[in-house]
């Protein structure tokens, strides 16, 4: 995508390319494996009806009680429906 935010922005490759950095230095990857199964079981139900994909990062979530940041409206309004609220929301 950077050639797109190029595109669509006022910035250059190199501060693009810091812009990322910047970011993916504070994400951490989670293990599959890790995760409960009483996670598991919540995000199954959650989102089982919605799209099976989406069982892990929904089951992560549950499982650090964090902000899920997703652009699936499908998915979001989906869990929306059943209760789920943990969403980060870009204002």
């Amino acid at each position: 995508y950077k050639e797109k935010i190029q595109k669509y922005s006022s910035f250059d490759e190199g501060e693009i390319l810091e812009l990322l950095y910047n970011l993916l230095k504070n994400i951490h990857l989670f293990d599959e494996n890790t995760l409960t199964k009483e996670s598991l079981k919540i995000a199954f139900d959650l989102c089982n009806d919605i799209d099976l994909k989406d069982i892990p990062f929904v089951a992560v979530t549950i499982e650090l009680d964090g902000l899920l940041w997703t652009g699936d409206k499908k998915l979001k309004n989906g869990l929306k429906i059943k209760g789920f609220n943990s969403f980060y929301e870009i204002e």
